[in-house]
């Protein structure tokens, strides 16, 4: 069969030439395939088959794993290789896919998701914080993790000036109706943080990154789905750890270029 996949892992290589990927295909969903020769740097197959490869392949079923006879490059996100952070990131949504993403089942939906966010995650024409908020809840309900931000659990009040997140029950309750934030365990959210997450959650594929915040409040938004994530699957990543600390460092040196100085 043939169909459109991204390469989303590049596993423990066997030998010197053949390559063993996990890729996020059209058709199949999360499969594990080999491309026999493909680390070869003469060998057809080798762009399409790396990781961050958005390529067409020609599978075939092994024992154990897919073939791949043939690989054609449609678009290779080449762009973040060249910045740590970038890579990084990206790196983060391929294992996340992996965890929530289906095996032998249409994937559609995650493949368009993650085609979108490393599209505006190369090209840098959304922030970085608001590619990882939006995937990170969209791909959540994709795979049934998603929460009920319509209104209050226990009251029904549609809005107020704050909420309180619960991550690990997928729900939201106003202030009002919990008087120990302490032992609710909740994530208190501001207005526009609820409203940011409504509408990842609910908007039409074509609507959900299109939107607008402060940095405060991206930062308070990227937080909280990080966190509802982390509740939801009951499970870290090396490679989320790694995004942050890479970009906690790149934020100091950004804050300490935009210092005035003493002219100023």
């Amino acid at each position: 069969m043939t169909t459109d996949a991204l390469i989303i892992r590049e596993n423990n290589n066997i030998g010197e030439s053949d390559r063993f990927v996990t890729a996020l295909t059209r058709e199949l969903g999360v499969i594990r395939a080999s491309a026999k020769g493909a680390r070869n740097i003469k060998n057809r197959n080798l762009a399409a088959t790396q990781l961050l490869s958005y390529s067409r392949l020609s599978l075939h079923r092994g024992r154990d794993k897919y073939i791949i006879q043939d690989a054609k490059p449609i678009t290779v996100f080449f762009e973040l290789r060249g910045e740590i952070e970038k890579l990084a990131l990206a790196q983060y949504f391929c294992d996340l896919t992996a965890v929530l993403a289906p095996q032998e089942e249409p994937a559609e939906d995650f493949l368009r998701l993650m085609l979108n966010s490393l599209h505006f995650l190369s090209q840098g024409s959304r922030e970085q914080k608001l590619i990882k908020a939006v995937l990170e809840l969209r791909m959540l309900s994709l795979a049934g993790f998603m929460p009920d931000l319509s209104a209050c659990a226990l009251c029904g009040a549609l809005n107020s000036d704050t909420m309180l997140l619960l991550p690990s029950e997928g729900r939201i309750v106003c202030k009002k109706c919990v008087k120990n934030r302490q032992s609710s365990g909740g994530l208190v959210i501001s207005s526009d943080v609820l409203a940011a997450m409504r509408h990842i959650i609910y908007s039409e594929f074509e609507k959900c990154f299109s939107f607008k915040m402060s940095e405060t409040g991206l930062e308070s938004l990227s937080r909280c789905a990080e966190v509802y994530m982390l509740s939801q699957l009951g499970r870290g990543f090396k490679t989320l750890d790694f995004y942050n600390t890479i970009s906690s460092q790149f934020a100091g040196g950004r804050n300490e270029n935009s210092k005035p100085t003493l002219d100023e």
